[in-house]
């Protein structure tokens, strides 16, 4: 049966492959998008999940055309990389807000209808970094460890209304922005990951579409890592 999806952040790399895996699954998919062109194929919305008023008037178009969200995908993210003592308020205050309280203006939103269904499935999407840490990324690191917290604790606050609330933690992506990097930068990060490559974009679109099917109905609160073994341990 077709439902409505929603995947924040889905105009490229990991939301778009997300977004891609669903519409082929014979689903509705929106996406929102802050910045860039809207790809074909789905109800774009143009949202800056930085807003509350955009958040709602994005939910209110999604909902004119698919009805409720049955399953949010809340990915979008941003960073703001550099090192503690050169890391602004600006720098710290503005990745928490796109990536920890953006996503919590998402959920809660998507909540309205999950809970008059009685059912709903909330995929987050969080780092490897957020378990691991990385020098120079202490804002994203902390943006990417509470969507933890938050996850497991709406988890047990809705589980009883069937409403599944699982994290996603992807190492590093095959996306423009690591292919950005230099080669000497990719073999060094490469050659720290057991699997020895990056992770292509569908393979972390393949482990959020089966959290958001039936296979997965038993599962709420987990972590699921799609690192290359990066980040085990943690």
């Amino acid at each position: 049966m077709s439902r409505s999806v929603l995947v924040t952040g889905g105009n490229r790399g990991i939301g778009l492959a997300i977004a891609r895996a669903f519409a082929d699954a014979g689903d509705k998919v929106a996406i929102t998008y802050r910045s860039g062109e809207a790809p074909s194929g789905f109800l774009a919305v143009k949202c800056d999940i930085t807003d509350p008023e955009q958040v709602e008037q994005a939910y209110k178009e999604i909902e004119a055309e698919h009805g409720p969200v049955e399953v949010l995908i809340a990915n979008a993210g941003v960073t703001k990389d550099t090192l503690l003592m050169r890391m602004s308020e600006e720098d710290f205050t503005s990745v928490i807000d796109t990536n920890l309280t953006g996503t919590f203006r998402v959920v809660k939103r998507a909540n309205r209808g999950m809970l008059r269904a009685k059912k709903g499935r909330v995929v987050l999407i969080s780092s490897v970094v957020g378990l691991l840490g990385s020098a120079g990324q202490a804002n994203y690191a902390a943006s990417k460890a509470a969507l933890v917290g938050f996850a497991r604790s709406l988890a047990r606050e809705l589980g009883s209304r069937n409403i599944t609330f699982n994290v996603v933690a992807p190492g590093f992506v095959d996306t423009d922005m690591t292919k950005a990097l230099t080669d000497e930068q990719r073999e060094n990060i490469v050659s720290q990951v057991p699997l020895g490559r990056y992770a292509q974009p569908e393979e972390i679109a393949a482990t959020v579409r089966f959290l958001a099917s039936d296979d997965a109905s038993y599962i709420t609160g987990a972590v699921i890592p799609v690192d290359g073994g990066l980040g085990m341990g943690h």
